[in-house]
C-alpha cells in the first residue's frame, strides 16, 4: 500500500460516524448490510449515510454490490488487512520481542469458534 492510500483510508476512518459505519460492517461479514439498514442502525440521515459509504468506498475501505433494489455494502477486508499490514510492517524496527504482545493481542480477536472452545 503506498502512502497516500493509506493516509486517505486514516483520513477516512477519522471521523465518528465513518469510523462507527466501517466497524458495523466488520461486525456484519459476510453478509453486509443495506445503506438504509445502516442509515437506521446509526441514527444518521440516509443521504448523509451515503455520502460517508462513498467516502469510505473511495478509500478503499468499503465495497457495495447491488442486489434487486438495495445496495449491500461491506467491509472490505482486503483494505482493512492492506492497511493493517502497512502500518505494522516496520513494527518495532523488526524486534519481535516487542511486536508480540502486539501480536497476541489481535490474534484472539480473530480466532475461530472452534480454537477458542
Amino acid at each position: 500500500m503506498e502512502s497516500s492510500l493509506a493516509i486517505t483510508a486514516l483520513g477516512a476512518l477519522a471521523q465518528t460516524t465513518r469510523l462507527e459505519t466501517f466497524r458495523a460492517l466488520v461486525r456484519h461479514e459476510p453478509e453486509g448490510v443495506p445503506a438504509g439498514e445502516l442509515a437506521r442502525m446509526l441514527d444518521v440521515p440516509q443521504n448523509t449515510m451515503s455520502a460517508h459509504l462513498a467516502t469510505l468506498s473511495r478509500a478503499g475501505l468499503v465495497t457495495s454490490e447491488r442486489q434487486s433494489r438495495s445496495i449491500i455494502y461491506r467491509a472490505d477486508l482486503d483494505g482493512l488487512r492492506e492497511l493493517t499490514l502497512f502500518l505494522l510492517k516496520d513494527c518495532c524496527g523488526g524486534s519481535t520481542e516487542l511486536c508480540a504482545p502486539l501480536i497476541a493481542e489481535l490474534t484472539p480477536c480473530c480466532a475461530s469458534e472452534v480454537e477458542k472452545s
